[in-house]
């Protein structure tokens, strides 16, 4: 009897919590918001297919058949006009996490209904771990089949599969990409918690992707310009750190081109002796390992600041 009531309490528990997810999944996937994005981003994908059908014939030739790297030039490839896919999604992602947070909580409660859902036997936690899995589920809906569409493409346009490795380098590419724009989700969702207006929310928001996406670049030149010797770029490099942007750009380079060996400048004693060959995807990691780190604690605290924010916060009928 005791087994019996103790699984009837955690159905009651968590059954509250997969309904908010529902919920909060179909709103976002219904949305004209959540549609326009997909589309934004479907063309992103067709942007850089039209770039790949333009130029893969002349790298083709180009590329060594044993490196075994060809297949990961459709997510690398530019014409100098439009930049690569992995570019474009790193400039777009934040935009998409971005739209499906800044009004997470403070548009319910403008318009009274967060207060009736916590009226009901649900805890204030649930509500808020529900609105960021729902939309971790709707941004992996979007990038993920936009990334086996280009591997379909992929494979109609050149002729050959992917190796094993390759699969594998896309798929973390994937992932990486999910835990980058749901850094913003987080990060949107702590102004949705302290602003009332969603759209003081979206655009100071927008001021930090903006921030992080040009300006700070230019501060980096800007210091390394001021900067003399192998110190002042040293210094820079750590600075230019701090930007999520460049984490993401740092881990996916070198995910997607095995030639990269490092994701900072290398010392004369570090170049001499090496072989100018494709790393194999346990290096690569090795290489991206702290960044990755870094960019995962970031969506953790992001995420852990916006539960405490919401936790604390009044909310009245």
């Amino acid at each position: 009897m005791i087994e019996l009531w103790k699984n009837e309490q955690d159905e009651n528990r968590w059954h509250p919590f997969s309904v908010l997810i529902k919920k909060e999944l179909a709103d976002h996937i219904r949305s004209f918001r959540f549609i326009i994005l997909f589309v934004l981003v479907m063309l992103i994908c067709v942007g850089s297919l039209y770039v790949v059908l333009s130029n893969i014939r002349e790298t083709a030739s180009d590329v060594d058949p044993e490196s075994a790297t060809l297949f990961l030039k459709i997510f690398t490839l530019s014409n100098g006009e439009l930049p690569p896919y992995f570019a474009l999604l790193g400039l777009i992602g934040p935009l998409v996490g971005i739209s499906l947070g800044f009004d997470a909580i403070n548009a319910e409660m403008n318009k009274r209904t967060l207060s009736r859902i916590l009226a009901q036997p649900i805890a204030r936690d649930a509500v808020i771990n529900a609105k960021f899995l729902a939309a971790v589920i709707a941004v992996s809906i979007m990038i993920l089949s936009l990334a086996f569409l280009m591997i379909g493409f992929g494979i109609w346009f050149i002729g050959i599969p992917p190796t094993f490795e390759e699969f594998l380098r896309i798929m973390i590419f994937t992932a990486v990409t999910i835990i980058y724009i749901a850094f913003w989700i987080n990060l949107s969702i702590i102004f949705s918690t302290l602003f009332k207006q969603p759209a003081t929310s979206a655009l100071t928001c927008i001021a930090i992707w903006l921030f992080f996406s040009v300006f700070f670049n230019i501060l980096i030149q800007f210091l390394s310009g001021s900067e003399s010797g192998s110190a002042g770029s040293g210094w820079t490099y750590y600075l230019s750190q701090l930007s999520p942007t460049q984490i993401y750009s740092n881990v996916t380079s070198v995910l997607l081109t095995p030639g990269i060996r490092s994701t900072g400048p290398l010392s004369m004693g570090q170049v001499a002796g090496s072989i100018p060959t494709p790393l194999p995807l346990q290096q690569s990691l090795l290489v991206i390992w702290p960044h990755l780190t870094t960019l995962i604690a970031g969506t953790f605290i992001c995420f852990g600041v916006a539960y405490l924010l919401f936790i604390r916060t009044e909310i009245r009928s």
